[in-house]
Protein backbone atom coordinates (compact mmCIF):
# COMPACT_ATOMS: atom_id res chain seq x y z
CA UNK A 1 0.00 0.00 0.00
CA UNK A 2 1.42 3.74 -0.85
CA UNK A 3 2.09 6.45 1.87
CA UNK A 4 -1.01 7.02 3.01
CA UNK A 5 -2.39 10.58 2.07
CA UNK A 6 -5.66 12.52 1.30
CA UNK A 7 -9.38 13.16 2.99
CA UNK A 8 -9.57 9.94 5.56
CA UNK A 9 -12.74 9.97 6.47
CA UNK A 10 -13.07 8.62 10.60
CA UNK A 11 -16.26 6.97 10.24
CA UNK A 12 -19.03 6.58 12.13
CA UNK A 13 -20.73 3.20 13.72
CA UNK A 14 -23.96 2.78 12.32
CA UNK A 15 -26.53 1.08 15.01
CA UNK A 16 -30.28 -0.51 14.44
CA UNK A 17 -33.35 1.09 16.01
CA UNK A 18 -32.55 -1.77 18.92
CA UNK A 19 -29.36 0.02 19.49
CA UNK A 20 -27.28 -2.78 18.04
CA UNK A 21 -24.39 -2.87 15.45
CA UNK A 22 -25.78 -2.68 11.92
CA UNK A 23 -23.63 -5.04 9.89
CA UNK A 24 -25.70 -3.76 6.64
CA UNK A 25 -25.46 -0.28 7.05
CA UNK A 26 -21.90 -0.29 7.69
CA UNK A 27 -21.32 -2.09 4.79
CA UNK A 28 -23.77 0.06 2.53
CA UNK A 29 -22.08 3.08 3.95
CA UNK A 30 -18.34 1.75 3.18
CA UNK A 31 -19.36 1.54 -0.24
CA UNK A 32 -21.23 5.27 -0.11
CA UNK A 33 -18.39 6.39 0.95
CA UNK A 34 -15.70 4.76 -1.07
CA UNK A 35 -18.85 5.46 -4.41
CA UNK A 36 -18.51 9.37 -3.32
CA UNK A 37 -14.58 9.73 -3.82
CA UNK A 38 -13.12 9.41 0.02
CA UNK A 39 -9.73 8.85 0.01
CA UNK A 40 -9.26 6.32 2.88
CA UNK A 41 -11.45 5.11 6.08
CA UNK A 42 -10.48 5.11 9.70
CA UNK A 43 -12.75 3.20 11.96
CA UNK A 44 -13.51 2.89 15.21
CA UNK A 45 -11.87 6.31 16.27
CA UNK A 46 -13.73 8.76 18.40
CA UNK A 47 -16.60 9.30 16.39
CA UNK A 48 -16.90 5.94 16.16
CA UNK A 49 -18.16 5.80 19.38
CA UNK A 50 -15.04 3.34 20.23
CA UNK A 51 -15.11 3.42 23.88
CA UNK A 52 -19.25 2.20 23.60
CA UNK A 53 -18.99 -0.95 21.38
CA UNK A 54 -17.72 -4.09 23.39
CA UNK A 55 -14.23 -5.74 22.43
CA UNK A 56 -16.37 -8.12 20.02
CA UNK A 57 -17.89 -5.55 17.94
CA UNK A 58 -15.03 -3.47 18.09
CA UNK A 59 -13.42 -6.46 16.28
CA UNK A 60 -16.55 -6.91 13.99
CA UNK A 61 -16.25 -3.47 12.87
CA UNK A 62 -12.59 -3.35 11.96
CA UNK A 63 -13.24 -6.30 10.09
CA UNK A 64 -16.27 -5.64 8.11
CA UNK A 65 -14.92 -2.28 7.09
CA UNK A 66 -11.57 -4.13 5.98
CA UNK A 67 -13.69 -6.67 3.88
CA UNK A 68 -15.92 -4.30 2.39
CA UNK A 69 -13.12 -1.93 1.42
CA UNK A 70 -11.73 -4.75 -0.40
CA UNK A 71 -8.28 -3.18 -0.71
CA UNK A 72 -9.82 -0.06 -2.72
CA UNK A 73 -8.63 2.56 0.09
CA UNK A 74 -6.88 1.97 3.05
CA UNK A 75 -8.66 1.52 5.92
CA UNK A 76 -6.75 2.52 9.06
CA UNK A 77 -8.29 1.00 12.74
CA UNK A 78 -8.55 2.73 15.58
CA UNK A 79 -6.96 0.30 18.17
CA UNK A 80 -6.50 2.50 21.45
CA UNK A 81 -6.93 1.42 25.16
CA UNK A 82 -5.88 2.78 28.57
CA UNK A 83 -4.24 -0.46 28.96
CA UNK A 84 -1.57 -0.74 26.80
CA UNK A 85 -1.69 -4.58 26.54
CA UNK A 86 -5.36 -4.50 25.02
CA UNK A 87 -3.98 -1.50 22.61
CA UNK A 88 -1.56 -4.01 21.51
CA UNK A 89 -4.23 -6.92 21.75
CA UNK A 90 -6.31 -5.00 19.76
CA UNK A 91 -3.60 -3.47 17.11
CA UNK A 92 -2.02 -7.19 16.30
CA UNK A 93 -5.81 -8.07 16.00
CA UNK A 94 -6.37 -5.38 12.92
CA UNK A 95 -3.10 -6.44 11.34
CA UNK A 96 -4.59 -10.09 11.27
CA UNK A 97 -7.65 -8.76 9.78
CA UNK A 98 -5.85 -6.83 6.92
CA UNK A 99 -5.89 -3.36 7.88
CA UNK A 100 -3.66 -1.15 6.43
CA UNK A 101 -2.45 0.72 9.80
CA UNK A 102 -3.74 1.58 13.24
CA UNK A 103 -4.91 5.17 15.19
CA UNK A 104 -3.99 5.02 18.38
CA UNK A 105 -4.76 7.57 21.06
CA UNK A 106 -2.47 8.00 23.70
CA UNK A 107 -3.89 6.17 27.26
CA UNK A 108 -6.62 8.88 27.96
CA UNK A 109 -7.61 8.75 31.89
CA UNK A 110 -3.83 7.81 33.58
CA UNK A 111 -2.21 10.86 33.17
CA UNK A 112 1.01 9.31 31.78
CA UNK A 113 4.52 10.37 31.75
CA UNK A 114 6.22 11.23 28.59
CA UNK A 115 8.24 7.81 29.16
CA UNK A 116 5.11 6.17 29.73
CA UNK A 117 3.75 7.24 26.63
CA UNK A 118 6.95 6.61 24.98
CA UNK A 119 7.05 2.65 25.75
CA UNK A 120 3.13 2.76 25.05
CA UNK A 121 3.73 3.37 21.59
CA UNK A 122 6.89 1.46 21.07
CA UNK A 123 5.66 -1.88 22.52
CA UNK A 124 2.39 -1.18 19.56
CA UNK A 125 4.84 -0.46 17.08
CA UNK A 126 7.46 -3.36 17.95
CA UNK A 127 4.28 -5.70 17.83
CA UNK A 128 2.95 -4.98 14.17
CA UNK A 129 4.29 -4.60 11.13
CA UNK A 130 2.01 -1.81 9.57
CA UNK A 131 1.86 1.83 9.71
CA UNK A 132 0.62 3.13 13.31
CA UNK A 133 -0.59 7.10 13.39
CA UNK A 134 -0.74 8.34 16.74
CA UNK A 135 -3.75 10.72 17.54
CA UNK A 136 -3.30 13.87 19.72
CA UNK A 137 -6.28 15.19 20.78
CA UNK A 138 -5.80 16.75 24.02
CA UNK A 139 -9.42 17.49 24.86
CA UNK A 140 -10.73 14.51 25.17
CA UNK A 141 -6.96 12.52 25.75
CA UNK A 142 -6.11 14.12 28.50
CA UNK A 143 -2.70 13.79 27.08
CA UNK A 144 -1.00 16.44 24.66
CA UNK A 145 1.43 15.30 22.70
CA UNK A 146 3.88 17.54 21.71
CA UNK A 147 5.82 18.44 19.02
CA UNK A 148 9.62 17.15 20.63
CA UNK A 149 7.98 13.94 22.29
CA UNK A 150 5.94 13.43 18.43
CA UNK A 151 10.47 13.94 17.38
CA UNK A 152 10.93 10.66 20.04
CA UNK A 153 7.70 8.89 18.86
CA UNK A 154 8.94 9.62 15.18
CA UNK A 155 11.96 7.04 15.94
CA UNK A 156 9.98 4.13 16.35
CA UNK A 157 10.27 2.43 13.12
CA UNK A 158 6.32 2.24 11.91
CA UNK A 159 5.05 5.57 14.08
CA UNK A 160 5.01 7.40 11.09
CA UNK A 161 1.75 9.39 11.00
CA UNK A 162 -0.17 11.67 13.32
CA UNK A 163 -3.75 13.04 13.56
CA UNK A 164 -2.69 16.28 15.22
CA UNK A 165 -5.70 17.69 16.40
CA UNK A 166 -4.59 19.91 18.93
CA UNK A 167 -5.82 22.98 17.34
CA UNK A 168 -2.52 24.51 16.86
CA UNK A 169 -1.94 24.49 12.68
CA UNK A 170 1.99 26.32 14.53
CA UNK A 171 2.31 22.75 15.57
CA UNK A 172 2.15 21.03 12.63
CA UNK A 173 4.81 23.44 11.27
CA UNK A 174 7.27 22.45 14.51
CA UNK A 175 6.71 18.59 14.11
CA UNK A 176 7.82 19.02 10.20
CA UNK A 177 10.49 20.81 11.31
CA UNK A 178 11.73 18.35 14.51
CA UNK A 179 10.64 15.36 12.15
CA UNK A 180 11.43 15.66 8.42
CA UNK A 181 10.04 12.98 6.39
CA UNK A 182 9.57 10.38 9.69
CA UNK A 183 6.32 11.82 10.54
CA UNK A 184 3.62 12.65 8.37
CA UNK A 185 0.81 15.11 9.74
CA UNK A 186 -2.82 14.88 9.41
CA UNK A 187 -5.06 17.52 10.14
CA UNK A 188 -7.70 16.82 12.35
CA UNK A 189 -8.70 20.48 12.62
CA UNK A 190 -8.86 23.46 10.53
CA UNK A 191 -7.36 21.14 7.00
CA UNK A 192 -7.37 23.91 4.69
CA UNK A 193 -4.66 26.15 6.92
CA UNK A 194 -2.51 22.60 7.90
CA UNK A 195 -2.24 21.95 4.15
CA UNK A 196 -0.64 25.15 3.80
CA UNK A 197 1.78 24.43 6.52
CA UNK A 198 2.86 20.73 5.08
CA UNK A 199 -0.17 18.44 6.40
CA UNK A 200 -0.61 15.65 3.93
CA UNK A 201 -4.29 14.11 4.70
CA UNK A 202 -7.38 15.47 7.03
CA UNK A 203 -9.01 13.21 9.39
CA UNK A 204 -12.63 14.31 8.56
CA UNK A 205 -15.46 14.19 10.42
CA UNK A 206 -17.41 16.02 7.77
CA UNK A 207 -16.65 13.48 5.50
CA UNK A 208 -19.08 11.45 7.03
CA UNK A 209 -21.49 13.26 5.73
CA UNK A 210 -20.04 15.04 2.10
CA UNK A 211 -16.74 12.34 1.65
CA UNK A 212 -16.58 14.37 -1.57
CA UNK A 213 -16.18 17.62 -1.19
CA UNK A 214 -13.72 16.89 1.63
CA UNK A 215 -11.39 15.01 -1.02
CA UNK A 216 -11.99 17.78 -3.17
CA UNK A 217 -10.51 20.34 -0.80
CA UNK A 218 -7.47 18.11 -0.24
CA UNK A 219 -6.82 17.67 -4.25
CA UNK A 220 -7.61 21.47 -5.09
CA UNK A 221 -4.95 22.77 -2.10
CA UNK A 222 -2.86 19.92 -1.96
CA UNK A 223 -2.58 17.97 -5.38
CA UNK A 224 -3.50 21.28 -7.81
CA UNK A 225 -1.76 23.71 -5.88
CA UNK A 226 -4.43 25.93 -5.91
CA UNK A 227 -4.92 27.33 -2.14
CA UNK A 228 -6.99 30.09 -3.57
CA UNK A 229 -9.07 27.63 -5.03
CA UNK A 230 -9.12 25.38 -1.87
CA UNK A 231 -10.28 28.25 0.38
CA UNK A 232 -13.01 28.54 -1.46
CA UNK A 233 -13.95 25.17 -1.30
CA UNK A 234 -13.15 25.42 2.35
CA UNK A 235 -15.35 28.52 3.01
CA UNK A 236 -18.15 26.99 2.04
CA UNK A 237 -18.03 23.41 4.08
CA UNK A 238 -17.34 25.86 7.12
CA UNK A 239 -20.39 26.28 8.06
CA UNK A 240 -21.02 22.50 8.30
CA UNK A 241 -17.79 21.99 10.32
CA UNK A 242 -19.21 24.49 12.57
CA UNK A 243 -22.47 22.76 13.04
CA UNK A 244 -20.74 19.45 13.85
CA UNK A 245 -18.20 20.77 16.30
CA UNK A 246 -18.22 21.02 19.85
CA UNK A 247 -19.32 17.76 22.51
CA UNK A 248 -22.67 17.10 20.62
CA UNK A 249 -19.95 15.94 17.29
CA UNK A 250 -21.42 12.44 17.73
CA UNK A 251 -24.61 13.11 17.99
CA UNK A 252 -24.73 16.07 15.23
CA UNK A 253 -23.06 13.63 12.91
CA UNK A 254 -25.48 10.95 13.42
CA UNK A 255 -28.35 13.17 12.40
CA UNK A 256 -27.09 14.78 9.45
CA UNK A 257 -26.53 11.60 8.00
CA UNK A 258 -30.45 11.00 8.98
CA UNK A 259 -31.42 13.87 7.00
CA UNK A 260 -29.43 13.30 4.25
CA UNK A 261 -30.97 9.78 3.39
CA UNK A 262 -28.15 7.70 5.17
CA UNK A 263 -29.91 6.58 8.74
CA UNK A 264 -27.01 5.32 10.85
CA UNK A 265 -29.17 5.23 14.13
CA UNK A 266 -28.22 6.93 17.14
CA UNK A 267 -25.25 7.37 19.39
CA UNK A 268 -24.96 4.76 22.17
CA UNK A 269 -25.34 6.24 25.92
CA UNK A 270 -24.56 8.56 27.62
CA UNK A 271 -24.87 10.08 24.03
CA UNK A 272 -28.22 11.24 23.58
CA UNK A 273 -29.58 12.20 20.61
CA UNK A 274 -29.62 15.62 18.94
CA UNK A 275 -31.44 18.48 20.44
CA UNK A 276 -34.41 19.34 18.50
CA UNK A 277 -33.29 22.88 18.41
CA UNK A 278 -30.04 21.98 17.14
CA UNK A 279 -31.58 19.75 14.13
CA UNK A 280 -33.08 22.95 12.17
CA UNK A 281 -29.97 24.94 11.77
CA UNK A 282 -28.43 21.79 10.52
CA UNK A 283 -30.67 21.46 8.00
CA UNK A 284 -30.43 24.74 6.93
CA UNK A 285 -26.46 23.67 6.45
CA UNK A 286 -27.21 21.14 4.66
CA UNK A 287 -29.42 22.40 2.62
CA UNK A 288 -27.04 25.49 1.34
CA UNK A 289 -24.23 22.88 0.45
CA UNK A 290 -26.88 21.01 -1.92
CA UNK A 291 -26.58 17.67 0.34
CA UNK A 292 -30.77 17.23 1.14
CA UNK A 293 -32.32 14.88 -0.87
Amino acid sequence: MAAFRGSYTVMVTPFDDGGRLDEQRLRQFVDWQIEQGVQGLIPLGSTGEFLSLTREERRAVGAIVVEQAAGRVPVLVGTAAEWTDEAVAFSKEAEGYGADGVMVVPPYYSSPTEEEIFTHYRRIGEAISIPVMAYNNPYTSNVDLKAPLVARLSEIDNVSYIKESSGSVTRTTEILRLCGDRMTVFAGYHPWEGYLVGAQGYVSVFSNIAPGLSTELFQTTVDQRDPEGGRRIYHRVLPLLEALSGDLYVSATKAALGLIGMPVGHPRAPRLPLPADRVAPLRAVLKDLGLLQ
